[in-house]
C-alpha cells in the first residue's frame, strides 16, 4: 500500500479520464452544494447584514493595519489551531480530522491527475502522505464519534445513534476508511473483493460531497467568515456577550429593571 498508487493500478481497468472526471464532478458538487446552502439558508445575506450593522454601529474605527492583524489572528487561532474549542480533546480530534482531510484530498487529486498510470511513477512520499492523511481522518473522526460527542459522552446515548447532523462526519470517516481498505485489498490482488470495496468507497465519497445541502460540510467555509466577523465586531466595540449591567455601573434599580419579566 505504501509503494503502490491505487489509482494508477486501477487504470488497468478504468481509464484515467474517468477517474479525473469523477474528481471534477465531486468538486462541482462541493461548489454547487455550498452555493445552494448559502442561498437556501441566506448565510451570505446574514454575514453581509451583520458586517454592515457592525460597521454602522461601530464605537471605534478599525484601521487597515488592525484589520490585517485581525485577519491573521483569525487564520492562525480560529482556523489553523481551532482556538474556538475549549475542550482539549475535541480540539485535538478536530485538528487531526481537518489536517488529515486536507492532506488526503490534496494527495488524492495529485495522484489522480499527475500520476494516473504506472507509466507516471508516484513518489513514495506522496503515497505515504495519502495514507497518513486518511489515517488522521480516521483517528480524529472515530475518536470524536465514539468518545467525544456530547450525546455519547454527556448524555449517555449509544455511539451508533445517527441523526442528520452526523451525516458529514459519518460519510467522511467511511470514505477514508474504505479508501484504505480498498487500497489494501487491491494491493493483494483480490480483484473481485477490491471491486466491492471500490464501489463502497465511491458511494461513501459521493454521499460526502453530494450531501452538502443536508450536512455540515459547508460549515468549514462559514466558520472562518463567522470568526472574522466576531473579531472585527469585538474590535470596533459592537459585540459583547456580557449582560448590560456589566457594561455599566450595577445598581439596585437596574437589577430590578432587568429582572422584572422573570
Amino acid at each position: 500500500m505504501f509503494t503502490s498508487n491505487p489509482f494508477a493500478d486501477l487504470s488497468a481497468s478504468i481509464p484515467p479520464i474517468i477517474m479525473q472526471a469523477y474528481v471534477v464532478i465531486m468538486v462541482l458538487l462541493v461548489v454547487s452544494g455550498t452555493l445552494f446552502d448559502i442561498m437556501h439558508k441566506r448565510s451570505a445575506r446574514y454575514f453581509v447584514d451583520n458586517w454592515r450593522n457592525s460597521k454602522n454601529k461601530a464605537k471605534r474605527l478599525v484601521g487597515s493595519g488592525e484589520m490585517v492583524s485581525i485577519a491573521v489572528q483569525t487564520a492562525v487561532v480560529d482556523i489553523m489551531t481551532s482556538g474556538e474549542f475549549c475542550n482539549a480533546r475535541r480540539r485535538i480530534a478536530h485538528l487531526l480530522t481537518m489536517y488529515g482531510f486536507v492532506i488526503y484530498v490534496v494527495t488524492t487529486a495529485i495522484m489522480v491527475f499527475a500520476h494516473p498510470t504506472p507509466a507516471a511513477p508516484t513518489p513514495a512520499s506522496l503515497l505515504i502522505l495519502w495514507v497518513v492523511g486518511a489515517l488522521l481522518v480516521c483517528g480524529g473522526g472515530y475518536w470524536f464519534w465514539f468518545f467525544i460527542r456530547v450525546d455519547v459522552a454527556a448524555e449517555g446515548n449509544s455511539p451508533f445513534r445517527f441523526v442528520r447532523a452526523d451525516l458529514f462526519i459519518v460519510a467522511l470517516v467511511l470514505s477514508t476508511t474504505l479508501a484504505l481498505v480498498w487500497a489494501c485489498v487491491q494491493a493483494t490482488g483480490l480483484t473481485a473483493l477490491a471491486k466491492v470495496f471500490l464501489a463502497l468507497y465511491l458511494i461513501a465519497t459521493t454521499v460526502l460531497f453530494g450531501s452538502i445541502p443536508w450536512s455540515k460540510f459547508s460549515h468549514m467555509f462559514f466558520k472562518p467568515a463567522a470568526a472574522l466577523e466576531k473579531r472585527v465586531a469585538e474590535a470596533n466595540g459592537t459585540r459583547s456577550n456580557l449582560p448590560a449591567p456589566a457594561d455599566a455601573p450595577l445598581t439596585y434599580g437596574s437589577v430590578l429593571r432587568d429582572n422584572r419579566h422573570y
